[in-house]
């Protein structure tokens, strides 16, 4: 099971989300997210066993292997145009994509990626937005799932039991500010993801 929290910028924020549960920590290496890091900082925050995840939006694969490299991560989560094709070859893939009411899982059935991560509309935002998604159309899919998208402490469980996925991941809506956790938003999301979830 995966509770990840994405959009670390800090220490003192992976310490307190690893502390609360937290099973991934997502770094976004996308330049115009208010939540990028470099690869020299992201390399600097330690995370204590929880796996470390790189957000990407369209980027070359070698400089995809490249960060990775310097950031000791784990796994490269794809929120581009990418298709497999452009998955980086020596690292695990979470492809992303934003689920509409139309949304077909067909699209991914050659992908080679451990996990589809479902996220909800951001209109010209690449995740961070805010915005949950119809939960019960992940319940009919094949694919490993971690859900995103407007999850909070307060509507996590019901997501769990709609969409039935292998993780959780939250950002925007356990910040006090674009990149800076709310350590108690945090804590409150992952202990109810945590009991939802059986983790």
């Amino acid at each position: 099971m995966i509770l990840k929290v994405c959009g670390i910028t800090t220490q003192w924020d992976a310490d307190a989300a690893i502390a609360a549960g937290a099973t991934a920590i997502g770094f976004n290496f996308y330049p115009k997210s208010p939540r990028f890091v470099t690869p020299e900082i992201a390399a600097a925050i330690t995370t204590k066993g929880a796996r470390r995840v790189g957000v990407f939006v369209n980027e070359r694969p070698a400089r995809v292997e490249e960060i990775a490299r310097i950031a000791a991560l784990d796994v490269a989560q794809l929120h581009g145009d990418e298709g497999p094709g452009d998955y980086p070859g020596a690292l695990t893939v979470w492809k992303a994509a934003r689920v509409t009411p139309n949304f077909d899982f067909a699209q991914y059935d050659e992908s080679p990626a451990e996990a589809l991560l479902l996220d909800g509309p951001a209109a010209e935002l690449y995740g961070g937005a805010g915005h949950t998604f119809d939960w019960t159309l992940a319940a009919a899919s094949s694919h490993r799932i971690i859900v995103a998208g407007g999850l909070d402490a307060s509507n996590v469980a019901r997501a769990v039991e709609l969409a039935h996925p292998w993780g959780v991941d939250s950002c925007s809506r356990i910040e006090s500010a674009p990149g800076k956790k709310d350590i108690q938003k945090m804590t409150d999301f992952l202990h109810a993801a945590k009991a939802a979830l059986g983790a």
